[in-house]
C-alpha cells in the first residue's frame, strides 16, 4: 500500500479537473515568492537592540561577517542582512539542481510538503534567532534551510503542469511562476502590517511577524502540495491530439532526454547562457531602478529644477517616495510579464520569444541614456516597465523551452539544473552594475550620467544571449533515451499505465466516476486570487505615488 505522499497516491482519477493544479502551484509559489520581499525586515532588524533600550549600537564596520554571526551585543548591519538574498538564490539553484531528479521519481506532493517544512520551518527558526539575537540562527533558518525549501518549491509544479497542459505549456508554467513574482506583493505589505501590530516601544515586532507568517505560509503551502495531482500515463486533454510528426515543430520533441546527460549536451548550455544573460541584465536593472530614477531626474520628480546633489533632506524624502511608487509599478510588470509572455510563447514559439526579449530589450536598454538626458520621464519609465516584463517572462518561458527540446519525462530535474544560471546571474548582474556605478563616480561623472555605460554593458549581455539563442537547434538523436530506457525510468518513477492506485479501474468496470464540479475549481482559484488581488491593490496604491 503506497504511503500518502507517494506518487502512486497522487495519480488523478477520472473526472479530475486539470484546472485545479495551477492554483495548487500558485499557493506554493506565492509563499516562497516572499524571498523577494525580505528587505522590509532589514531596517527594523538593524535597530532591534537600540529600540529595546539596551544602549547597543550597530556592529562596527571593521567587524568581520563571521564575528557578526555570533555577536549579541550590537545591531546587525543592513549590508550583512542583505547577504540573505545571496543565500536564497544560491541555495535555490543548488537544491533544485541536486534534487530535481529525485522530484521526478517521488512526485510533486512529497516535494511540496518538504518544501513547506523547509521554507516555513526556516522562518520559525529565524524567529527564534531574532528573539535570541543570534544572526547565525537566522542565516541557518531562512538562508540555508529556507533556501533549500525555496528551490524545491520552485521546481515542484513544473513537470506536472507541463504534463497536464501539453496544449498550453507556456501558459501553464507562466501561471505558476507568476506566483513567485507576486509573492512579495502579498508578503511585503502583510509583513509591514504585522510588524505594526506587534511592535511596541521596546520591540520592533519582527520575531512575532516571522512566526505568524511561517504558520500562515505553512497552511497555504501544505494545501497546495496536497492539491497536486499527476495525470495517468498516456493522458491527453479531451479533444486534443498531438500534431502529426510530419507537421509538428522540429523544435518540439516527442522523445525524452535523461537528466544525467544534459551536462554534455550543447543545447543545455546555450539555454543556460540565454537564461543567465537575461536574468543578469534584469537583476541589474531591479537593483538600480530606484536610485537611478532619483539620481537621473532629481528634483524634476517633484516639479523642481534642481539636480539630485542640491536637494534638501525633505526633498530627498519626497523623491524617495516617488521612487518607491516606481518600484511598485515595476513589480506589477514583472508579475504580469510572467503570464503574458509565457502564454504568447505558445503562439510565437519559445525561440522566437527569446529573440524578442533580446532584440527589443537591447533597444530599450540602449534608449535609456537618451531618454534620461532628454529628461523624458515617460519614455524612461516605459522602457523599464517593458524590460521588467521580459525579465519575468524569461523565467516563465524557460520551463516550456526545456520541455520542447528535452521532452517531459525529466523536465523538472533539467529545469532544476538550469537554475544554476539564476544563481550565477544573482552574483554577476549586481556586481557589474554596482562596480560600474562606483567606477563612474570615481571618475567624477555627474550622478545623472553614471549609468550610461552600464546600460551599454547590459546591451552587450543581451547580445550574448541572443547569439546563444540563435544557435539552439533540435537535439541529436543520440542523446534521447531508447524505449527500453524510458520504460525503466517510468517504472522507477512509479508511473503505472493502469493507475489502479488512483481508482482508475472504475472506468473499465463500470463503477461510478466522480467528476469535480466548477464550484470546487472556483473555490481553489479564489483561495489564491483573493490574496493576490489584495497584494496587487496595495502595490497599486504605492504605484500611485509615482504618478502624483
Amino acid at each position: 500500500m503506497p504511503g500518502f505522499l507517494d506518487k502512486e497516491r497522487t495519480i488523478a482519477g477520472p473526472g479530475f479537473n486539470r484546472w485545479l493544479v495551477p492554483p495548487a502551484a500558485l499557493a506554493i509559489h506565492l509563499c516562497i515568492g516572499m524571498a523577494y520581499g525580505f528587505s522590509v525586515f532589514w531596517l527594523p532588524l538593524s535597530k532591534a537592540l537600540q529600540t529595546a533600550g539596551t544602549g547597543a549600537v550597530t556592529c562596527s564596520a571593521d567587524m568581520s561577517f563571521f564575528a557578526e554571526l555570533f555577536a549579541t551585543g550590537c545591531d546587525w548591519r543592513i549590508a550583512s542582512l542583505g547577504w540573505m538574498y545571496t543565500l536564497f538564490f544560491v541555495f535555490l539553484g543548488c537544491s533544485a539542481a541536486i534534487w530535481g531528479g529525485w522530484l521526478e521519481r517521488v512526485g510533486p506532493r512529497k516535494v511540496g510538503v518538504i518544501s513547506a517544512l523547509c521554507w516555513c520551518g526556516g522562518m520559525i527558526l529565524s524567529a527564534l534567532g531574532i528573539y535570541l539575537h543570534q544572526f547565525w540562527i537566522m542565516v541557518l533558518g531562512s538562508g540555508v534551510i529556507g533556501g533549500i525549501g525555496l528551490g524545491l518549491g520552485y521546481i515542484s509544479p513544473v513537470s506536472t503542469l507541463i504534463k497536464w497542459f501539453p496544449d498550453k505549456r507556456g501558459m501553464a508554467t507562466g501561471m505558476a511562476i507568476m506566483g513567485f513574482g507576486g509573492g512579495a506583493m502579498i508578503g511585503s505589505p502583510l509583513a509591514v502590517e504585522l510588524m505594526k501590530f506587534f511592535s511596541t516601544p521596546t520591540d520592533v515586532g519582527v520575531a512575532q511577524t516571522f512566526l505568524v507568517m511561517g504558520l500562515v505560509y505553512m497552511a497555504f503551502m501544505l494545501a497546495g502540495a496536497l492539491g497536486y495531482r499527476v495525470p495517468p500515463t498516456g493522458w491527453t486533454p479531451s479533444g486534443w491530439t498531438a500534431p502529426a510528426a510530419a507537421t509538428s515543430n522540429a523544435m518540439i520533441t516527442r522523445r525524452h532526454v535523461h537528466v544525467k546527460k544534459v551536462w554534455g549536451i550543447p543545447q543545455f548550455w546555450l539555454i543556460w547562457l540565454v537564461l543567465c544573460m537575461n536574468v543578469s541584465a534584469g537583476i541589474g536593472v531591479i537593483g538600480m531602478s530606484s536610485p537611478m530614477l532619483q539620481e537621473v531626474f532629481g528634483g524634476a520628480l517633484i516639479g523642481l529644477q534642481k539636480p539630485f546633489s542640491q536637494l534638501t533632506k525633505e526633498e530627498l524624502a519626497a523623491i524617495a517616495a516617488v521612487a518607491g511608487g516606481f518600484t511598485a509599478l515595476l513589480s506589477l510588470f514583472n508579475i504580469g510579464g510572467r503570464f503574458v509572455w509565457a502564454s504568447l510563447s505558445d503562439k510565437l514559439g519559445r525561440k522566437m520569444t527569446y529573440v524578442v526579449f533580446f532584440v527589443l530589450g537591447g533597444l530599450l536598454y540602449a534608449s535609456i541614456p537618451s531618454s534620461a538626458s532628454a529628461g523624458n520621464q515617460l519614455l524612461f519609465v516605459a522602457a523599464f516597465c517593458l524590460i521588467l516584463s521580459m525579465y519575468g517572462g524569461g523565467f516563465a518561458t524557460v520551463p516550456a523551452y526545456l520541455a520542447d527540446l528535452f521532452g517531459t519525462q525529466f523536465v523538472g530535474a533539467i529545469h532544476g539544473r538550469l537554475l544554476t544560471a539564476w544563481a550565477t546571474a544573482g552574483i554577476l548582474g549586481p556586481v557589474v552594475v554596482n562596480y560600474m556605478r562606483e567606477y563612474q563616480l570615481g571618475l567624477g561623472l555627474p550622478r545623472d550620467q553614471v549609468y550610461n555605460q552600464t546600460m551599454y554593458i547590459l546591451v552587450g549581455m543581451l547580445l550574448i544571449g541572443l547569439v546563444a539563442n540563435l544557435l539552439v537547434r533540435p537535439i541529436a538523436d543520440k542523446h534521447f533515451m531508447s524505449d527500453e530506457e524510458l520504460a525503466t525510468e517510468k517504472r522507477l518513477a512509479h508511473e503505472k499505465a493502469t493507475a489502479s492506485a488512483a481508482g482508475l479501474t472504475a472506468r473499465s468496470t463500470g463503477g461510478a466516476v466522480k467528476t469535480i464540479g466548477p464550484a470546487w475549481v472556483a473555490l481553489a482559484w479564489a483561495a489564491v486570487m483573493i490574496p493576490l488581488a489584495w497584494g496587487t491593490y496595495k502595490t497599486l496604491l504605492s504605484a500611485t505615488k509615482f504618478f502624483h
